[in-house]
Formats: structure tokens, C-alpha cells, sequence
């Protein structure tokens, strides 16, 4: 399963994309994780779906600083899932 998700609050500048990566990271998800020029955080994973609901409720958590209003989410074809390697932060350098 893919999906994509867009948080969108106080998520820039707050360690908010480290947070993603390290919890995707440690439920062995597939993707990516970056920020948006309208100042929102976009995500897209590919695991099972109870990996994928456990990566929804840290994006509703958050990290600590960061104030999360809402997590847009929808699904993907699974022929996205295939570009994906092992997850990480574009843009971050």
C-alpha cells in the first residue's frame, strides 16, 4: 500500500522531517518525507496498512516544537510504490 500524506500546522523548522524519517525509519517503511513551499510537510510511504496507521498517528503527534492542524491523506497506486527505496529526507541539504 502507498500513500500520501500532507501535514500541515507548524511543521517547518521544528525538526519535523527528521521526526518523520526516524519513525518510517523504525517501522521499516519505503519513501520520503519533505517540505512544501507553502510551509507543509508532504510524505509518501509505502508499508503494510497497520505500518502505514501507526506512521498517521506520529504525523498527528508530531515532534516536539511542532503543531500539526491537519494530516491530509490519500492513497496511491501501488505501481508508485516501486520508485520508492529506503526512506529519507529530500531536500535536506
Amino acid at each position: 500500500m502507498v500513500c500520501h500524506y500532507l501535514v500541515k500546522g507548524r511543521v517547518q523548522g521544528v525538526g519535523f522531517r527528521w521526526f518523520v524519517q526516524r519513525e518510517a525509519a523504525e517501522i521499516g517503511l519505503r519513501g520520503w518525507v519533505r517540505n512544501t513551499e507553502d510551509g507543509a510537510v508532504e510524505i509518501v510511504a509505502e508499508g503494510g496498512l497497520e505500518d502505514l496507521a501507526d506512521l498517521k498517528q506520529a504525523l498527528h503527534r508530531g515532534s516536539r516544537g511542532s503543531r500539526v492542524d491537519s494530516v491530509l491523506e490519500h492513497e496511491l497506486a501501488e505501481s508508485e510504490g516501486k520508485k520508492l527505496g529506503p526512506f529519507e529526507i529530500e531536500g535536506a541539504w
